[in-house]
């Protein structure tokens, strides 16, 4: 099998499939999952947030390699569903209905 993360992050691959590389991405990635999905994904990852930060200081965010991209995006999805696990106990931002807003651009990092 081939390694997508770095290798000092292996027992993230699990959780590859949220290396999603767009906010809206990520936003529909986290409304179509259950929220068992949602805190087994946070469990497994928040203990390694801080040291997946300290290994992406190493770089220049201009010219990340592949794997830690990924890995950035992956803290991107978890930095997504944190406050839904946290505060909201669900999805969706609450007493939102059917509401949505769409970001037309992304953040440059």
């Amino acid at each position: 099998m081939t390694q997508l993360l770095p290798a000092e992050f292996s027992d993230l691959e699990p959780w590859v499939d949220w290396a999603l590389p767009t906010e809206a991405q990520r936003y529909g990635r986290r409304l179509e999952s259950t929220m068992p999905e949602l805190q087994a994904f946070y469990d497994a990852a928040l203990p390694r947030l801080a040291d997946a930060a300290a290994y992406l200081d190493t770089f220049d965010l201009e010219n990340l390699p592949e794997d830690a991209t990924r890995l950035l995006h992956v803290c991107y999805s978890l930095i997504n569903i944190s406050f839904p696990i946290e505060a909201w106990h669900q999805a969706r931002v609450p007493d939102t209905g059917a509401a949505t807003m769409d970001a037309v651009l992304e953040p440059v990092p």
